[in-house]
C-alpha cells in the first residue's frame, strides 16, 4: 500500500492531464472530508488515527493545544525536509491540505459528535477518513509526515516503508490505552484498519 502511495507522490506525468487548479480543488475536499471524520465522529468519542494526526489527538487530548495547530505544526518540518526527494509539486499540495485540514478541525471543534454509536463512530468514521485520505494522496499530497519520513529513512535502513509506518503507528496506537484505555485503543485500531482498506480503494479506482 505505501509504495502505491510513493508512486503517486514522485508521479509527475498525472500533471499532464490534471492541472495545478484542480488538484487543489479535490485536496481542498480530501482534507475538508478528513477535518468532518476526526470532528464529527472520531475525536470526540476518543478515537485516534494513526501518524501525525493520531498525535496531534493525544498532544491535544492532554493538553489545550488545538487539533489544527498541532497538525500544522508537527507536520510542516517532514514535509520540507522530503522537498527535495519528493518535489516541488508535493509540497505545495500537502502544505495546502494541512492548512485545510488545521482550519476545518478548527471551525468543526466547538460542534458535538453527530454521533456516540461505537459501531457508527468507526464504520462511518473510517470511511470518510480514508476517503478523504485517499483523494488526497491520489492527487498528489499527503496529510501524515510520518509517510515521508518512512519514504526518507526506507532508503538508509533496510526496513520497507510499510515496516516503518506500522513501526511508528504501533507506539502511537500503545500509547493511546494508557491515556484513553484499551477499549478506545481497540477502536482506534479498527476505525485504523477500515481506514486504510478505504484509502487503498479510493486510489486504485
Amino acid at each position: 500500500m505505501y509504495k502505491k502511495r510513493v508512486k503517486y507522490y514522485l508521479s509527475y506525468s498525472r500533471s499532464a492531464y490534471i492541472s495545478i487548479n484542480k488538484r487543489l480543488l479535490y485536496v481542498f475536499c480530501g482534507a475538508s472530508l478528513v477535518a468532518i471524520s476526526l470532528q464529527m465522529f472520531l475525536v470526540k468519542n476518543n478515537v485516534i488515527d494513526g501518524g501525525i494526526v493520531g498525535v496531534s489527538i493525544i498532544l491535544s487530548h492532554i493538553s489545550s493545544i488545538e487539533i489544527g495547530l498541532s497538525l500544522l505544526l508537527l507536520n510542516t518540518p517532514f514535509f520540507l525536509l522530503g522537498y527535495s526527494y519528493l518535489g516541488k509539486r508535493f509540497l505545495i499540495l500537502s502544505l495546502f491540505a494541512i492548512s485545510v485540514l488545521s482550519m476545518g478541525t478548527y471551525v468543526l471543534e466547538p460542534y458535538p459528535s453527530i454521533t456516540n454509536n461505537p459501531f457508527l463512530v468507526i464504520i462511518i468514521g473510517g470511511i470518510i477518513l480514508g476517503l478523504g485520505v485517499g483523494i488526497v494522496i491520489r492527487f498528489g499530497g499527503s496529510l501524515d509526515g510520518t509517510e515521508v519520513l518512512a519514504i526518507l529513512f526506507s532508503k538508509r535502513i533496510p526496513f520497507s516503508i510499510g515496516q516503518i509506518v506500522l513501526f511508528f503507528n504501533f507506539f502511537i496506537f500503545s500509547t493511546s490505552i494508557f491515556i484513553y484505555g484499551l477499549k478506545e485503543a481497540v477502536f482506534s485500531l479498527v476505525t485504523f484498519f477500515i481506514a486504510y482498506k478505504t484509502i487503498d480503494l479510493t486510489i486504485n479506482n
